[in-house]
Order: C-alpha cells, then sequence, then structure tokens
C-alpha cells in the first residue's frame, strides 16, 4: 500500500470516529449556537487532537503507556463522567446567545484555550479509544508494510478535524434559525444527554 493509500484511509478513519453523535458532538452544537464557529470549531479541535495522540500511541504501539492506560482505566472513567455531568449542569444553566457572535479575534475567542483542552482532556479520559486505534492500526499493519506511522497519525489529526470543521460551519448557517426558545430546547436536551453518557454503566 502507498503512503497516499495509507494516509487516505487513516483519514477516513479520523473521520468515522469523529462522526458519530456524541458528548463531544453535543459540545460542538451547543458552542456553536451560543458563542458561534470559532469557539465550536476549537472545541472539535480539542477532540481531534486527543484522537491523532491516541492513534500515535497505536502506531507506535508504545506498550507501557498503553498497560498503564489499561489500568487506569476506571478512574479516568470516573473523572470523565464527573467532568461530564459538570458540563450537564453548566449546559442547563447557560444562558441563551441574544446576538451573533463576534468573529475571531475579537470577544469571541477568548476562552479558545478552555474549550480546546476541556474536549482534550474529555477524549483522552476515554481509554477504549486508544485500543479501537490499537485494532484498526494493528489491521492496516497486517495488510501492508508500513514504513512511518506518520501518514496514520496526521491522517487520522485531518480526518476528525474535517469533521469538525463540517459540523461547525453547518451549525453556523442554521444558526439564525434558532431563536430563544429552540436555544433553551438544545441546552436542555445537551443536559440530559451529557448527563446520560456520564452516567451509562
Amino acid at each position: 500500500m502507498s503512503t497516499d493509500a495509507l494516509f487516505l484511509q487513516s483519514l477516513l478513519i479520523g473521520l468515522s470516529i469523529a462522526a458519530p453523535v456524541g458528548p463531544i458532538g453535543l459540545l460542538v452544537i451547543q458552542r456553536t449556537l451560543q458563542r458561534g464557529r470559532f469557539i465550536g470549531l476549537v472545541t472539535g479541535l480539542g477532540a481531534a487532537v486527543a484522537d491523532a495522540a491516541y492513534g500515535a500511541v497505536g502506531a507506535f504501539g508504545v506498550t507501557s503507556l498503553i498497560d498503564w492506560l489499561q489500568s487506569m482505566r476506571l478512574p479516568l472513567a470516573l473523572g470523565g463522567g464527573a467532568f461530564l455531568l459538570w458540563l450537564a449542569w453548566k449546559s442547563w444553566t447557560a444562558p441563551v446567545a441574544t446576538e451573533a457572535a463576534h468573529v475571531p479575534g475579537s470577544a469571541d475567542s477568548r476562552g479558545a484555550l478552555p474549550a480546546f483542552l476541556g474536549t482534550f482532556l474529555l477524549t483522552l479520559s476515554n481509554p477504549a479509544t486508544i485500543f479501537s486505534f490499537i485494532a484498526i492500526f494493528g489491521t492496516l499493519g497486517a495488510r501492508t508494510e508500513v514504513s512511518s506511522p506518520w501518514p496514520m497519525i496526521i491522517g487520522v489529526l485531518i480526518g476528525s478535524a474535517l469533521w469538525w470543521l463540517f459540523l461547525s460551519a453547518l451549525i453556523t448557517r442554521l444558526r439564525e434559525r434558532f431563536d430563544r426558545v429552540w436555544q433553551l430546547r438544545v441546552n436542555r436536551a445537551s443536559a440530559v444527554l451529557l448527563a446520560g453518557f456520564a452516567l451509562w454503566p
């Protein structure tokens, strides 16, 4: 398999892992509605970088880190669940946006780093993700001789980032159709779903 083909397959893997609606998707939708496209995209990029980090561990086969993550599965799950419950509470009590968000570089960009780091850490709190990458990259490695894992890692990063770019752009286009009532409903529904993700056994 050529490097280009390996990159393309990894891009599709990153896209397919990011696309299913989960807690990160809900956060991207909610934050895009409340604070605009830039913060919504940054929120998703935190998950994309975490996906790439786990992809790197899977691609390089860092066994000591994998063993440590396996042993820390329960604390990570508890920490991630607590963080999701906090996000659910924030979503339930969040005020409805009364005006369009500013363009990046103004007040809209404030809070970008916490938005990025929050989803980065939330994604890392799910060690099951790394085992998905180990299985996927192991299958790819069995099919072809891989000279370098970097095309796979970069492919996963770009594929995941493309999904969050698409989702934040789509919600931005639909944003003006959401009046205060619908924004409140989205906030409350997001809160309930986030709490459900946190409490799911």
